[in-house]
């Protein structure tokens, strides 16, 4: 698993929050299975169509979630710990209790690709923050305009 499927199980939970079940922790009820009641028997001796099955509700499809706000229910939850995490990449990692060392960020760049020098500057950060946020939004979830491609 790559450092920014890391960073999106952390922010919407392992199954994905608006990519899967797992939306700050609560869980969707899977739905009761439909089941068809057996035809009666009859007297006639042709063979009974089989009764039609009704079609099963279509899932509404999942709402954008606002990984911003998701983050800060994170942050919340651990007791608001003194980090940058709205614009520090590095911060953003340690409150989501991911390795945040140069290497990792380096292979981040790499995932998402960064064509700058991986030195750990401020703009390989900076880009990094902006970048791990717009995939967040291409994944399906809603970001600051200012990030949209």
């Amino acid at each position: 698993m790559g450092i920014f499927e890391r960073i999106k199980t952390q922010i919407f939970g392992k199954d994905g929050g608006p990519f899967g079940d797992n939306y700050f922790g609560q869980k969707k009820e899977a739905p009761a299975p439909q089941q068809t009641p057996a035809p009666a028997p009859t007297q006639q001796h042709a063979p009974a169509a089989p009764a039609p099955v009704p079609a099963a509700p279509a899932a509404p499809a999942p709402q954008p979630v606002d990984p911003m706000t998701a983050i800060e229910r994170i942050a919340q939850q651990k007791g608001n710990p003194p980090l940058n995490w709205r614009t520090s990449i590095v911060d953003l990692m340690k409150l989501l209790d991911l390795d945040s060392s140069l290497d990792n960020r380096k292979e981040l760049a790499t995932e998402l690709g960064y064509t700058g020098a991986k030195d750990g500057s401020a703009e390989m950060n900076i880009w990094l923050h902006a970048a791990v946020l717009r995939e967040l939004g291409k994944a399906g979830g809603q970001v600051p305009e200012t990030l949209k491609d």
